[in-house]
């Protein structure tokens, strides 16, 4: 059935309440009106019955141009004010593409059908009929499988049509899979259960143009200092492509663990992972790579050095101050460990690692990390000093700093083996071979990218771009979600405490670190380090704060955080329906009242 804003009376109204009462659900006692652009709960009665509609009804034409749309698209929407009821069991997809790309769509396909089926509550009560509706995906047919890389157009065209007989027609255009898929995911949200008259209801008539401001739009997730399941880090990736980030950062080992199985080199997982039972085997790499790419994301592992190693490096004599104590004098938390950039068979491990890595990830950009290099550490070992001495250097910090500059180049050269020569953009942290004379001697601005994990207002990222180098911000002030916890090495809280509320995310402008040089900036990565997080806390540490992420990186607001937090309060919802456990934002209360929470809702009426 159609359903318009059209008296629909008692009998309707008694007829409702049978039907749910005769499948043992609640009677239902309130609905929404749209008043002075807010919806306002109100009690369901024979007077009023046939203007009340759904709360995600309302909120979708209610106040907003954009609706509920979850991040807000960056150019035209329309949506008229008209539902149709959907038939979920008549939802058609046509599709073009080759052959080998059939898998791809028919996994997007199965994946949409199954967010649709999480918006309803019980499908006892679901009512029957409605029309039938086509969704037509628009693409080239490309000859190649596709793969997101930094020249990728997300950008897509959706418009929702209604022909004569009622048949809804969704057409979808876009460059390729991955902007086409960011379609099917806002397509999603314009359809919504309603409570009222127990329907799978969606817009019937809509346009919308949009394509994100940021290419790189991630988030990082450590697997060394505590072990995730594979299944928790598909719910992650789950919950990016509900919002559209497009980039898990897999920082899979450290010097914590080595989870990690690299075919030619298998003592390093079997001495370094925790249990046997918490490795991240071929097959397991290969699922989480392929559900990535199903949900437009592409999964960029990264191997940490020369420092951040340890566990499964043992008997190798490839290391320094492995573990050594005080720990606080050679690194920045337990266990200490560096790699020996005087061990020419070193090299080889690594070049088995990175081996393992590009043919399993296959990635068109790679994390060399880089970040945390004591000097302390190397100055510790007598067989460093001795090598250093032989090359005529002194042992200074500079001449430290020569040292890993000199690992640099030998770790990229087995980097650009590994890749057959395609010289593969790399990403490197914010480090002491990033700042002054050492990034103009060792790290070419046409290679490398920086991740900038300092502070948001740090003066050291203006002279990166100064240089030419292209950025991803990570500044910890505003990204690092492991913040304001408590201490774990000594009392107190953690060091980049307090915890940073989703209003700060939402409002980390790039443009504001970047000033003159926002056309360097790739984007943004949101960060989890897991020394105190686990797969048990990992859903409310990154969801909602990710999606206040999300929205900055692909539609840059110029309107600061207010503006959101009634469309972010329903989206949280989304995700939870979709099996993410996200962190409360406010009462539940607050949700059913709009604009009442506020502190300083009225003050302007006052």
């Amino acid at each position: 059935m159609m359903w318009t804003r059209t008296a629909l009376g008692v009998a309707l109204l008694l007829a409702l309440v049978s039907q749910l009462t005769a499948h043992g659900s609640d009677d239902l006692v309130y609905g929404y009106e749209c008043r002075s652009g807010f919806c306002q709960k109100v009690e369901l009665s024979e007077e009023n019955y046939a203007k009340a509609i759904s709360l995600p009804v309302c909120r979708l034409f209610c106040g907003s141009s954009i609706g509920t749309l979850w991040p807000k698209p960056t150019g035209t929407v329309r949506l008229d004010t008209l539902m149709r009821q959907v038939d979920i069991s008549f939802i058609d997809f046509n599709f073009n593409g080759t052959a080998r790309q059939q898998k791809l769509w028919r996994a997007a396909e199965d994946r949409f059908m199954e967010m649709l089926d999480a918006q309803i509550p019980d499908r006892k009560v679901l009512a029957r009929g409605g029309y039938r509706m086509t969704v037509n995906i628009n693409t080239p047919d490309e000859p190649t499988p596709a793969r997101l890389t930094l020249e990728t157009d997300e950008s897509y065209a959706l418009d929702i049509d209604t022909d004569a007989s009622g048949h809804v027609l969704a057409n979808i255009t876009a460059a390729n899979f991955f902007g086409a898929r960011h379609g099917l995911e806002t397509l999603a949200q314009l359809i919504v259960y309603d409570d009222i008259r127990r329907e799978v209801q969606v817009t019937a008539n809509a346009t919308i143009n949009d394509a994100p401001v940021y290419k790189w739009r991630g988030l990082l997730l450590d697997t060394s200092r505590n072990y995730y399941s594979v299944k928790s880090i598909k719910r992650t990736l789950e919950g990016m492509a509900l919002v559209k980030l497009n980039t898990f950062h897999w920082h899979i080992t450290d010097s914590h663990s080595f989870p990690l199985e690299v075919k030619k080199r298998p003592e390093l997982h079997k001495l370094g992972a925790y249990s046997q039972r918490q490795v991240y085997t071929r097959r397991d790499v290969a699922e989480v790579v392929e559900y990535g790419r199903v949900r437009g994301i592409r999964v960029m592992p990264e191997f940490d050095a020369p420092a951040h190693v340890g566990e499964g490096w043992q008997h190798k004599n490839m290391t320094a101050c492995f573990n050594a104590q005080p720990w606080k004098s050679f690194c920045v938390e337990p266990p200490c460990g560096q790699l020996d950039p005087t061990v020419n068979e070193m090299y080889d491990v690594l070049e088995d690692i990175y081996g393992t890595m590009f043919e399993q990830f296959n990635p068109d950009v790679f994390h060399m990390g880089g970040d945390e290099v004591s000097t302390s550490c190397w100055n510790s070992s007598q067989p460093i000093q001795k090598w250093m001495k032989q090359q005529g250097w002194g042992l200074e910090t500079a001449d430290f700093m020569r040292l890993w500059g000199h690992f640099q180049t030998e770790a990229l050269g087995r980097v650009d083996k590994v890749a057959n020569g395609t010289h593969t953009p790399i990403i490197l942290w914010t480090s002491g071979l990033t700042e002054e004379p050492f990034i103009d001697e060792y790290l070419n601005p046409e290679r490398y990218i920086i991740q900038i994990w300092t502070t948001g207002a740090d003066p050291k990222v203006k002279k990166i771009l100064e240089r030419g180098y292209k950025i991803i911000v990570s500044n910890y002030d505003a990204l690092y979600l492991d913040c304001g916890g408590a201490g774990w090495v000594t009392d107190g809280n953690n060091w980049c405490s307090p915890y940073i509320g989703w209003q700060k995310v939402y409002d980390n402008s790039l443009k504001s670190i970047a000033g003159d040089y926002e056309h360097h900036v790739l984007g943004a990565e949101g960060a989890i380090w897991s020394e105190q997080i686990d797969e048990h806390t990992l859903d409310n540490r990154f969801w909602p704060r990710a999606s206040a992420l999300a929205e900055r990186l692909w539609s840059n607001p110029g309107e600061g955080w207010r503006q959101a937090e009634s469309r972010l309060l329903l989206h949280r919802q989304r995700l939870v329906d979709n099996g993410l456990g996200a962190e409360a934002m406010q009462p539940q209360w607050c949700l059913q009242n709009e604009h009442e929470c506020p502190i300083d809702a009225y003050d302007a009426q006052v």
